[in-house]
């Protein structure tokens, strides 16, 4: 192939198609020199020299070459792995600005840099390959970015509006009997009106896509098990969506999954659902010292990697995958915030959930809020208005930073999910505790000036148990892994209701289904951003298994034929009509916090006892109080619409029961239900019936009793006053309740 380079310029970064010719541009500021490699449809390989440097900028601009090419990087330099480079020419790289990639990496030796006979053990990475890499590598694919959006923009849903559903991109479809099977599993599957169907029904406003920039799918200690890695958290690139979720035909020829890509973000936001990107900008699919030479590392290892100041051999990891991403250097932190940028303004995403972004603040070592990174997308014009949301944790000393993020970040908040399952599976817990989370986490939140959407609320999430194995095992059961069970999250804060796994015991099955339902009725009421486990609606199981990272089968995929079950089907009705009756009620969610102190009665919320009296500093405090009624006014809301109209709504009591025997609950009197109004509290659900919702015209009123069953909630809005309930139908309600 005879290929002419002239110059080029130094930016953008990347390879970028013109009309004409393909400028291309990577940087390096410790190669001596990078060679262009282009590959022809059957594999043959052409080497071009880019000529310029500017500002450790390699370019060069080609003529005639168009979308569809492939190609890759051979960039040389010092291989001295003790100071931290690790150059090694015979090594093709993806470039880390690509646009598409085709293919994944074939796993074997040629993938690693080191291969030197007087090396080995622990230092065999100081070894030098000269096996060549290219038949084993992905090839980067030069793209025409012209698409037609028909309008299309980010949506802008408001937070407090906003209810999220965590999804894999192929495991959401890759059995769905209504989507064409050569769509199953891909972006297109995804944006099928069958998919957006489910998800319209749902009532959900945005997907939270699990990882879908490139990936290194076969990873080295997963492949000799014959498992490969399915969620994503290995990225190898930054641009490029994963070519694995597109369809086979387009995929590998001409970059089409960049398009394909775009119709299914433009398919969701048609049906008026915003679409979340979890990314993994902490670390990348290169593993440690050891793991094989795929991008960064073969670019410029020491620029783009965070290295052990002391023996930059070695890597500091915060993140337990074996590398960190240097964002103390101006350029690194430049390729992240171009990501971003280039998701948004390009692929017209609404936001993005930041993996372990507690790695990301890290300047120095502690963790520092006002990082560099935070700077940057608090001004940022473009970054500034999309949802970000934070894992606020790593894996360093001082890396649990929930609620510690600034302004303009909500959380995934690990202290509701664990107060919430610490109080329904009857551990010790301070109701104090349960009320803060139920009404957003003021606690945490409030006090730096942000809002209760600050609060990702969420009760199971992919990593972990789904909801029925949370209800169905007390330990994880990942031998399926290959790890003899060693990996995975041991302590699930999970209740397998009397029988681990799998059970024919009706008892238990109606006692799990309950749980199911009382955990759904607790997220999506309480205040704060509900975040719903994909697959969760449908009763989806794992099998007891909390770390299906690496299971691309039927054991992590949705099973869609479960639906076929009765009680899946009554779980899928249960989770619509929860979610729709949240949305049709202010109520539960405000855009502002309750006023007054969440452990005292205000004029917007109340709190009482089963007996009807206002809570005591004991009851407060005490580890064992499990029953709580929570008066929610509607009238109260204080708050106006976008036209400057007050918002009210109707007034609810919710009264919760999480021991384990029936519990009488006598009604309190609230700001509304005094002796010259006398107005009624019309049951509208409870979480021991099947339905959950309740469609009848019984009316209670203010100092009467309503019996709990063991583990329910009853949910109770005001209603004018029909009919004086009987002492008769008071006793009705309890029967059937288990004891432990």
């Amino acid at each position: 192939m005879s290929v002419s380079v002239w110059p080029g310029r130094p930016y953008p970064l990347g390879a970028h198609w013109d009309g004409e010719g393909t400028n291309f541009a990577l940087f390096s500021e410790n190669a001596e020199a990078v060679d262009l490699c282009l590959f022809d449809a059957q594999g043959a390989e052409t080497r071009i020299r880019l000529p310029e440097l500017t500002y450790d900028v390699w370019h060069g601009y080609l003529p005639n070459i168009h979308p569809g090419q492939r190609y890759g990087y051979r960039v040389h330099g010092p291989h001295q792995p003790k100071e931290g480079h690790r150059f090694n020419s015979h090594k093709l790289l993806i470039d880390p600005y690509a646009l598409a990639i085709a293919g994944d990496i074939r796993f074997g030796t040629s993938l690693f840099a080191y291969e030197d006979e007087a090396f080995t053990g622990r230092d065999r990475d100081l070894g030098f390959s000269t096996t060549d890499s290219a038949e084993a590598m992905p090839k980067c694919v030069v793209v025409d970015t012209a698409f037609d959006w028909e309008g299309d923009t980010l949506l802008n849903l408001p937070w407090h509006e906003t209810i999220i559903y965590e999804v894999h991109v192929k495991g959401f479809t890759q059995t769905h009997p209504a989507i064409p099977a050569e769509l199953r599993g891909t972006y297109a599957g995804l944006g099928h009106p069958a998919a957006i169907a489910h998800l319209k029904s749902l009532g959900i406003t945005a997907v939270e896509l699990l990882p879908v920039h490139h990936f290194n799918a076969y990873p080295g200690h997963l492949v000799p098990v014959g498992l490969h890695n399915y969620w994503g958290y290995d990225s190898l690139n930054y641009f490029a969506p994963h070519s694995g979720y597109s369809t086979s035909n387009v995929a590998d020829v001409q970059g089409g999954q960049v398009c394909e890509f775009k119709r299914m973000v433009k398919a969701l936001h048609q049906a008026g659902i915003e679409v979340i990107l979890d990314v993994v900008y902490n670390h990348t699919g290169e593993g440690n010292h050891l793991g094989p030479t795929l991008t960064l590392r073969g670019v410029d290892n020491a620029a783009y990697y965070r290295l052990v100041e002391d023996m930059p051999r070695y890597y500091m990891d915060f993140t337990g995958c074996g590398n960190s991403l240097n964002v103390r250097h101006p350029q690194i932190l430049k390729l992240i915030m171009d990501s971003l940028r280039y998701w948004v303004t390009e692929m017209h995403v609404d936001g993005f959930r930041f993996d372990l972004a507690s790695a990301l603040a890290r300047e120095l070592y502690a963790v520092n809020q006002l990082s560099a990174f935070f700077n940057i997308i608090h001004q940022d014009p473009v970054l500034s208005r999309v949802k970000l949301i934070a894992e606020p944790w790593d894996l360093g000393e001082g890396g649990y930073q929930v609620g510690n993020f600034p302004h303009l970040w909500s959380e995934w908040n690990g202290q509701y999910r664990d107060t919430m399952r610490d109080f329904w599976r009857d551990h010790p817990s301070r109701l104090g505790e349960f009320a803060s989370r139920f009404t957003g986490s003021s606690d945490l939140y409030q006090d730096t000036g942000r809002l209760p959407y600050a609060s990702i609320n969420f009760i199971t999430a992919h990593d972990g148990f789904t909801l029925r194995d949370l209800v169905s095992y007390n330990e994880k059961h990942n031998m399926a892994n290959g790890e003899n069970n060693r990996d995975g999250e041991s302590y699930n804060r999970s209740w397998n209701c009397g029988e681990e796994g799998e059970t024919n015991d009706e008892k238990i099955l109606t006692l799990r289904s309950q749980q199911q339902r009382n955990f759904l009725t607790t997220l999506f009421l309480s205040k704060g951003v509900p975040m719903l486990l994909g697959g969760d609606e449908l009763g989806r199981t794992q099998h007891g298994n909390n770390n299906t990272y690496c299971q691309d089968n039927t054991l992590a995929w949705f099973d869609w034929n479960s639906l076929n079950n009765s009680e899946n089907q009554q779980l899928l009705t249960f989770t619509q009509q929860l979610i729709q009756f949240r949305q049709r009620h202010p109520v539960f969610c405000r855009r502002r916090w309750f006023e007054g102190r969440i452990d005292a009665c205000a004029v917007d919320i109340g709190w009482f006892t089963a007996a009807g009296s206002e809570l005591t500093d004991k009851d407060w405090n005490s580890p064992t109080a499990k029953t709580v009624t929570i008066f929610l006014n509607g009238d109260e809301l204080r708050t106006d619409d976008d036209r400057g109209q007050a918002i009210t709504d109707d007034s609810f009591l919710l009264c919760i029961n999480a021991t384990p025997k029936a519990v009488s609950f006598t009604l309190p009197q609230t700001s509304l239900s005094n002796p010259s109004q006398r107005p009624g509290w019309r049951r509208m659900l409870d979480t021991k019936l099947t339905t959950g919702f309740v469609h009848d015209d019984v009316v209670y009123y203010a100092e009467q009793t309503l019996p709990l069953s063991a583990r329910t909630i009853v949910l109770l809005q005001c209603a004018p006053g029909k009919r004086l309930v009987s002492s008769e139908t008071n006793a009705a309600g309890a029967a059937g309740d288990e004891t432990e």
